[in-house]
């Protein structure tokens, strides 16, 4: 059985990495696109859910075939989980077997740069087309931004052969794989999305120089809030393949069972401890955050903190590998601003505000240590942000500190 999973799960990686046809806009072609003002969020349906929801092992198939049945406004979103999920197993498979398979290393042999100016690996480019095209074919998904994407993407399939009833009711933003610096040596890496509602109305043709107006709103649909988020979620690979997600409604964790070939749900309604005493944070930056962040650390170090408990360090390096940990056993993960990057390190798109909402939604909070960060608007994609996200009671510490600050 295990072969036959291994060997169906090559063929899936095999499929998805065929050559990715022309309609895709190019990786390396214009620079991030810079978009209006959105109009302010609308308040969205908090999703019912029942006891199948709640019952350890069933699967994520299966969990989210109810979610859309209790939630009829939901009814398209299994189709782009399904496809997610597929492309997670394939990614999962390829992680694992990078050492055996030689697909480690950067890109190219070095020299291959994604827009932001950072060296790309091999699995950073073929994680990133297995997404889009088990994303493109699902039939729901008008817009992809991604971090190895210099633009948003648009995917409509151009092909009058490939017929689908269902509309391109939603915008995915992902990085494919979150710590790929980290794979060569075996460090838990992750796969991070979210979903937005895309305006169906947009219909984009051509290359992104000659785009209309119209047509560069339309890709710029995916510059939204993180209070606009449908669903986000990640895949964490590690010494069990995680999926964990929300659609505005708890947080839940589901793990690969290999010998099924199935997520199962393994981490019902997941909540964040309200205090703990963890932090993971690079220290090696301290000496240039900002005074805030810098003395409430040092005092957690000391034990002279709000909760007078000593805190621990823990640092993996991969935001998926910290926030996981984070969310199961609470404490403070963070990535602040410095006198070298006044803006964060970390992308408010498709890395800020998925786990943000994530970390909201089971009892947590997330801010730049002044702004709550699913409030603010992207000004293009790629855009960095300042983040401290973690159990309540620590996390409102730093707060506290910032504004004592006058900051």
């Amino acid at each position: 059985m295990k072969l036959l999973i291994s060997a169906l799960l090559l063929s899936v990686c095999q499929g998805f990495l065929a050559p990715v046809p022309s309609t895709f806009l190019s990786r390396k072609t214009t620079s991030p696109l810079f978009a209006t003002a959105s109009p302010p969020a609308t308040a969205r349906k908090t999703p019912v859910f029942d006891e199948v929801c709640e019952t350890t092992g069933v699967t994520l198939t299966r969990f989210m075939i109810e979610v859309a049945m209790l939630n009829p406004e939901l009814s398209e979103l299994p189709s782009l989980f399904s496809g997610i999920e597929t492309a997670c197993k394939a990614i999962s498979n390829m992680v694992k077997r990078s050492q055996l398979t030689g697909l480690t290393g950067y890109a190219e042999g070095g020299g291959s740069i994604n827009v932001q100016g950072e060296e790309q690996k091999t699995l950073d480019i073929m994680t990133n087309d297995v997404l889009k095209r088990a994303l493109r074919f699902t039939g729901k998904l008008g817009v992809l931004a991604s971090e190895e994407e210099d633009t948003p993407v648009d995917v409509e399939p151009s092909s009058k052969e490939v017929m689908f009833d269902e509309t391109s009711k939603y915008v995915a933003v992902f990085d494919p794989l979150d710590g790929s610096s980290n794979v060569d040596a075996g460090i838990p890496t992750g796969t991070i999305f979210g979903i937005f509602d895309h305006d169906e109305e947009c219909v984009v043709e051509g290359e992104p120089e000659g785009l209309s107006e119209a047509e560069m709103v339309c890709l710029t649909n995916t510059l939204k809030p993180g209070t606009d988020l449908v669903a986000s979620g990640y895949c964490l690979y590690s010494s069990s393949c995680f999926f964990v997600m929300t659609v505005g409604c708890g947080v839940y964790g589901f793990t690969l069972d290999e010998s099924i070939g199935e997520f199962v749900l393994t981490h019902p309604n997941i909540k964040i401890p309200e205090t703990s005493k963890i932090y993971s944070f690079n220290e090696a930056n301290l000496p240039q955050w900002d005074a805030p962040m810098r003395e409430t650390v040092e005092k957690w170090r000391v034990g002279e903190g709000k909760s007078g408990n000593r805190f621990s360090s823990r640092y993996i390096g991969s935001m998926v590998g910290d926030v996981h940990r984070t969310l199961l056993y609470g404490g403070v993960f963070g990535y602040p601003s410095d006198t070298k990057n006044k803006n964060g390190k970390l992308r408010l798109l498709y890395e800020g505000a998925p786990m943000s909402y994530l970390m909201e939604q089971a009892g947590g909070l997330s801010s730049t240590g002044t702004k709550r960060v699913m409030e603010i608007t992207p000004d293009e994609v790629h855009q960095r942000v300042p983040i401290v996200m973690g159990s309540k009671g620590d996390v409102q510490e730093v707060l506290d500190a910032y504004k004592a600050a006058g900051m």
